[in-house]
């Protein structure tokens, strides 16, 4: 069985390479494996490297070393193959998918605690082809994602500074309120939204957690579909929708439990964030893509620790 350790440079606020080198030849001494490291060079090369391997044949464990954005790259090239699997190892500034994993999220931190680790297979969101483990959303927070790494070349802005930059942006000088059709198993509905969160998994966007009864190898897509609003009810929205509370505002906001979702737009792009990765277009087509992803991690984690059933 192969061992390769997918890493980003340019993930987190310093470059993680010589920790993950050490760390990946460490775990090939102690346990006589084979072992590798490749370096991403741009974006989409986690994607093809992990696509190659596993198109190689074989026994092989991805780990995929960067952030959230690494780890979606690591499983659009991994999915549908038997004889791949793969993990992560944190070290983005963005490491939403491990939230997923409650109080075990920190032994990820260490290849010692995975290379041996069980493998469990996790549904995907499929949106035009292109795979989501967590969250695909439509509308307000995935314009706000988008426009994050705009803001992001300004310079001295920083990271926090661009996120405060581009959400009061798009709060308070545009529009909340997309025309869509949204089209559930067959079933449309017309209206104008201001977002849809499509969920897999329970967090996106540093933590924020719309939906607490997603679960990530369920054969379910829970879909949150909000209505455009006034700002001040938007404002007060926000808080529930954080925590997984977005029931105590039914006349905002609605889950829907559909393996198919259309969203389509008679006059402008769709910005869809997955798993923080931007893409545009002017039909949606999400659809559930069942126990897509071979994932291994620690024994006894489970990417259902923080699941919370309705009340």
């Amino acid at each position: 069985m192969r061992h390769v350790f997918i890493i980003n440079p340019t993930a987190g606020k310093k470059d993680c390479t010589a920790r993950m080198i050490e760390m990946a030849k460490g775990l090939a001494a102690r346990h006589d494996l084979d072992v590798d490291c490749i370096l991403t060079q741009r974006s989409g090369h986690a994607m093809e490297t992990a696509r190659a391997l596993a198109e190689k044949g074989g026994e092989v464990r991805i780990y995929a070393c960067g952030g959230d954005g690494t780890v979606n790259e690591v499983a659009n090239g991994v999915a549908g193959f038997d004889g791949a699997a793969m993990t992560c190892i944190p070290v983005g500034t963005g490491n939403d998918f491990l939230k997923n994993f409650g109080d075990r999220a920190p032994l990820f931190a260490d290849a010692e605690n995975l290379w041996d680790g069980p493998v469990v297979p996790l549904d995907a969101i499929d949106c035009n082809g292109r795979l989501a483990l967590t969250v695909a959303c439509s509308g307000f927070d995935a314009k706000v994602a988008e426009d994050v790494h705009t803001y992001g070349k300004v310079p001295l802005l920083g990271g926090q500074g661009s996120y405060i930059l581009s959400l009061g942006v798009n709060f308070l000088l545009r529009s909340l309120g997309h025309k869509w059709t949204i089209t559930m198993d067959g079933e449309p509905m017309t209206g104008e939204y201001a977002l849809a969160a499509v969920c897999n998994g329970r967090y996106y966007g540093g933590g924020f957690m719309p939906v607490a009864e997603a679960r990530m190898n369920d054969g379910v897509l829970n879909t949150l579909v909000v209505d455009r609003v006034s700002r001040a009810t938007f404002l007060r929205f926000v808080g529930a929708y954080s925590k997984g509370m977005y029931y105590t505002l039914p006349h905002v906001a609605r889950c829907y439990t559909a393996r198919e979702i259309i969203i389509s737009s008679p006059g402008e792009d769709i910005v869809t964030c997955l798993d923080g990765e931007i893409v545009h277009s002017r039909t949606a087509v999400i659809r559930l893509s069942e126990k897509k992803v071979r994932f291994f991690g620690p024994v006894g984690c489970d990417p259902n620790a923080t699941y919370r059933a309705l009340p």
